[in-house]
């Protein structure tokens, strides 16, 4: 706390100068309708059409499902279709597509001489901008930030109006998008003399034991008649020590990009395990007066990438434990929110995980914030589509024109975050079957080696055959496969120049809680309850259960690692089913859309962590199966483990690299159920035992208990409290069958913010006050209020003795 505190105090004695840098995030004070309306209704009507929100914010994400809205007849490629057939949920079943505008008076500024720009890191889509009703600009890609000059349109003596105008058309993603200004709006201030957007490039070139040398590149913006620059910039180590000073002086003719470099004394390196940050403070002076001053986080690491030996982190062996993540939070839909990204990265932690791809688009920038504080490597994932389409409204429309400068910007906004380890231009794209794809691919690649020389370029190819022939895999730097867990060995005696791993894997597929008989290696699963098997066989088929890549990645030392598909379920592509189905999210997630563990986050954990592991699944309370069999499954990291059934042994067993599901996990195949208990007792190499499982039969629903991840949130309306929700028996056992229906109220100055409990079959609001559990189990989350104080979290439900967990606004 106290080398926090030296650092805060540290930057604000930088600071203590005038400044001219002013920036306002624009949260609150925004008005919405969705309606398609003229100009001039936007600016005049009020009343009743417009309903005041908070930004970010995704209007769909609290509608009704309704698997009309997103109602397909197409054929997939990507999923092996021949044909066309019918899809359902494909993108979510909420209401995200149609046209809204957002209208926001700006009153902070009145300064003439000053420069005023609008910045958004994403409007979902097509985004129009106006100022007092002339357009300004926009941007058609929902994944993009951008910045504009709104000084020419703004009055300085009166009132401004910023609208701004969002049209999501149907059929234009693959996934759930949400909609609307989903992620942050600041309203800057400048000086005619300032650091442009994105105008800092911080790079570590050489890095050994005694020194690290630091280039700085800055790029400023005169718009004044300013005739003389002089650039300072101070670094400051993690304790907010200074360790180095450059200085720049320069006559100037309109804007100037300056080179600064200097050395920092045995720096401390960023990695997985020890993510230390420094910070670059640049100030611009013009004409001898300060103008402008920027703050850029930066890190030591090197990167290395060889074809034979695999990945290198700092001249350290280190394989990608990678998992890919879609920009949705699950029931908080696309509405960027820190603590609910943190919170995933959390749960991905504790999993072993240290690397993210962004699939299938660029991030929010406070999940690259979160991974360099918290230690993970990020592919970061530019596009889905090039110019041929998947699908009818996708980016393909909008390639030609703005493919360039999007990921020009998105290389620019990111560069200087050391969690970026690639750029990958593009997954699955079907330019891979054309004899031209090459060609695009290398026009792509060719920008990130000008852009970003530092890092390399990649993407993911599911048809890596025609990728090879048309010449997209020679494009890039890093050779990323897609479910191509059976050739690896083979492509890499055939091109031994190619840098290989799997840039997405797997695809198993599973519901929490829910065990399909018999247990089965199934790799075209589909069941009449539209569930998914939790023993971790199923998969789809174009992928793998986890253990086939396990030993991909362990047996072939020139694999960079994995991505797999992926860590937590997501909106949309509900895999296996969708074909008429009722499904309206996945079933590939490692955790539940709820953020609930599923019994595969286990198994990931005791391969990729160094913590010991001891897991065992089904539940046991098995009332239907009575003397018949109930495989039971142990993930673990111990090398022996004992399975008892109500006391009784049925055999010690050890991992067995022979078997395809024996390598990675152990299995009693022929347990017969009876009511009772089932425990498992893990032993270390002398034979001792160490630690042990139990999981007992559960009686009859009897009360409801909620655990809060956190007993405190700060006040603001920003901050959340994810509450589990458990139906357990008078002993206390989780019910793992129960579908009690509860209810829900918040009493204090929190609110309700959603609801979910993992099943891709619930077609409840994630926006209502009541919902069923799934599996025994489900989550509540509270967002906080401006009031400071205790809220009351209380559940109800019928025959049960109702919950509580109490909360403190502070």
């Amino acid at each position: 706390m106290g080398i926090k505190c030296l650092f805060i105090l540290s930057l604000l004695s930088m600071q203590a100068f005038p400044q001219s840098r002013k920036v306002e995030l624009l949260s609150d004070g925004w008005e919405f309708v969705k309606k398609d309306l003229s100009i001039d209704e936007a600016l005049v009507r009020g009343g009743e059409l417009w309903d005041s929100v908070r930004v970010p914010h995704d209007w769909a994400i609290v509608g009704s499902f309704d698997l009309n809205q997103d109602l397909q007849f197409d054929r997939i490629i990507e999923n092996g279709d021949t044909e066309a057939k019918l899809y359902t949920g494909r993108t979510g079943a909420l209401p995200s597509s149609g046209t809204g505008w957002y209208r926001r008076k700006l009153v902070s500024f009145k300064k003439p001489g000053k420069r005023i720009y609008v910045e958004f890191d994403g409007v979902m889509s097509n985004a129009q901008v106006f100022l007092n009703g002339t357009f300004v600009g926009g941007r058609p890609y929902g994944y993009s930030s951008f910045s504009l000059d709104l000084t020419p349109y703004y009055d300085f003596n009166r009132e401004n109006i910023l609208l701004v105008k969002v049209e999501n058309k149907p059929f234009m993603s693959r996934f759930y998008t949400g909609a609307g200004i989903y992620r942050p709006v600041r309203l800057v201030e400048l000086d005619e003399v300032h650091v442009a957007h994105w105008g800092t490039c911080v790079t570590t070139p050489e890095i050994t034991s005694k020194h690290g040398r630091v280039e700085v590149g800055t790029t400023v913006e005169n718009h004044g008649k300013a005739k003389s620059i002089r650039l300072e910039t101070d670094l400051y180590d993690p304790q907010g020590i200074r360790v180095a000073h450059a200085v720049s002086n320069g006559k100037v003719d309109g804007d100037a990009d300056f080179k600064q470099s200097c050395k920092v004394v045995r720096p401390l390196l960023w990695s997985p395990r020890n993510p230390v940050l420094y910070t670059a403070i640049t100030r611009v002076y013009a004409d001898g007066l300060l103008r402008d001053s920027v703050s850029t986080r930066f890190g030591f690491r090197t990167l290395d990438f060889d074809k034979d030996k695999g990945f290198f982190l700092n001249g350290e062996s280190l394989k990608l434990k990678g998992v890919c993540l879609h920009h949705d939070l699950g029931p908080l839909g696309a509405a960027v929110n820190k603590r609910a990204i943190e919170r995933q990265l959390e749960m991905l932690k504790d999993m072993g995980c240290n690397a993210i791809r962004t699939s299938h688009n660029p991030p929010a920038v406070e999940l690259l914030d979160l991974c360099d504080e918290m230690g993970f490597m990020v592919q970061v994932e530019a596009f889905d589509e090039w110019r041929n389409g998947k699908c009818k409204n996708g980016y393909h429309r909008f390639f030609d024109e703005w493919a360039e400068r999007d990921l020009v910007d998105l290389i620019h906004r990111d560069r200087n975050h050391p969690c970026v380890i690639m750029w990958s231009i593009g997954n699955e794209v079907r330019e891979q079957d054309m004899g031209n794809g090459g060609e695009t691919a290398r026009f792509l690649a060719d920008i990130v080696r000008r852009e970003d020389p530092t890092r390399p370029s990649t993407a993911g190819f599911n048809n890596h055959w025609k990728a090879i022939e048309n010449g997209l895999a020679d494009a890039v730097d890093l050779v990323g496969f897609n479910y191509k867990h059976f050739d690896y060995a083979k492509q890499h005696d055939e091109h031994p120049d190619y840098i290989l791993y799997g840039s997405e894997t797997s695809s198993a597929v599973s519901s929490r809680g829910v065990y399909k008989f018999p247990m089965k290696d199934n790799w075209t699963p589909w069941y009449h309850d539209y569930q998914v098997s939790g023993y971790d066989m199923d998969y789809v088929p174009w992928g793998s259960a986890p253990d086939t890549e396990f030993a991909q990645q362990d047996d072939h030392e020139f694999l960079l690692g994995e991505f797999v598909w992926t860590g937590f379920d997501y909106l949309g592509e509900p895999s296996p089913y969708g074909e008429g189905a009722p499904s309206r999210s996945s079933y590939f997630g490692i955790i539940d859309l709820a953020g609930l563990k599923k019994d595969r986050f286990y198994l990931y954990k005791s391969v990729w962590s160094d913590e010991p592991v001891l897991h065992v699944s089904p539940h046991w309370t098995w009332p239907d199966r009575m003397g018949m069999p109930v495989p039971v499954q142990c993930y673990t990291n111990y090398p022996k483990v004992e399975l008892f059934v109500n006391g009784v042994g049925h055999g010690i067993r050890t991992k067995d690299a022979s078997g395809k599901f024996t390598r990675y996990r152990m299995v009693w195949e022929d347990v017969k159920y009876e009511p009772g208990e089932i425990k498992v007792v893990a032993y270390d190499e002398s034979g001792e035992p160490c630690e042990e499982r139990v999981v007992r039969t559960a009686g009859e629903p009897c009360r409801i208990r909620l655990t809060a991840d956190r007993s405190r949130i700060k006040a603001g309306a920003d901050d959340l409290a994810f509450i589990t929700v458990e139906v357990l028996d008078k002993e206390g056992n989780l019910c793992p069958r129960d579908a009690s229906m509860l209810f829900f109220r918040v009493e204090g100055g929190g609110r309700l913010r959603a609801l979910c409990n993992g099943d891709a079959t619930d077609l409840t609001s994630f926006s209502s006050n009541y919902m069923r559990t799934f599996g025994g189990k489900l989550v509540a989350v509270v967002e906080s209020g401006t009031e400071l104080g205790e809220v009351k979290v209380i559940a109800t439900g019928e025959r049960l003795k109702s919950g509580t967990v109490t909360l403190k606004i502070e």
